[in-house]
Parts: C-alpha cells; structure tokens; sequence
C-alpha cells in the first residue's frame, strides 16, 4: 500500500482526535439505537405471545389514521387505529389492518378480543349492553 493512499483507515487516522472522538460517539449511538429497537420489538412480541387471550365488552370511542411517508419519491404508508373505551371508562388503543378499520365504525358496541397489545377482533353488537347493567 502506497504511502498517500486515501484509503478510508489512513483518513480515519489523520483525523483530529476531536473528530475521531465524536464519529464514535455517532457510530455507537446509532448502534445503541438499532440494538433498543431490536430489543423492544423482540420484548414485546414475547409480551403479547404469553398474555392471554381477553375478550370485553366495549364501545368503540374514536378512529384515527396516521399516513408516513410520501416525501418526493418514496411512496407513503397508513398505519390505522382505533380506541376502545370500557365499561370502567379506560381506554386502551389498537393498531388494526384496513379491513377492520374500514367495517367498524365510532359509537360502534361489542366484544373485543386482544392479547397484549394485539387487536384480535371485534364482534359487534346491535344494542348497548351497559344500558342493561
């Protein structure tokens, strides 16, 4: 290898120390990001595969969707969710695929079907059972 060969280890070396110094704290916050990432979606999965499976009465309160995505080039993408409101008045959220979101409709009552964090279904009911309790 030649002496002034630009390779990328001779630039790297080259560098002030100030500069070495902070392109590795870039490069280790950007790894430490990507590994939490990892870390959060492999803990929630396993979360929501040993929750049981819960099924409760509810209405459904709002629908929302959020569009990203879309910037020149790049073609966008729509996440939908929808908030369930219960008989004690929590609320809890779920994301849901576009057929869900497209047959369930606000003031909507039923019986959801969750495990953890995952929407599992929604099984409408013509009438408010709350009314009844």
């Amino acid at each position: 290898m030649a002496v002034n060969d630009p390779s990328f280890a001779s630039m790297f070396g080259e560098m002030p120390v100030f500069m070495q110094f902070f392109f590795a704290i870039v490069v280790i916050l950007i790894v430490g990001g990507i590994v939490s990432g990892v870390t959060r979606a492999v803990s929630t999965g396993l979360s929501n595969q040993a929750a049981e499976l819960l099924t409760e009465y509810c209405q459904i309160v709002s629908k929302r969707t959020k569009v990203s995505g879309g910037d020149g080039d790049s073609s966008a993408s729509t996440s939908y969710y929808i908030t369930f409101e219960f008989a004690n008045r929590s609320r809890t959220e779920f994301r849901v695929t576009p057929q869900d979101y497209g047959l369930l409709a606000e003031g909507d009552f039923g019986y959801l079907s969750y495990k953890g964090t995952r929407f599992k279904g929604f099984d409408r009911h013509a009438q408010n059972q709350y009314d009844s309790n």
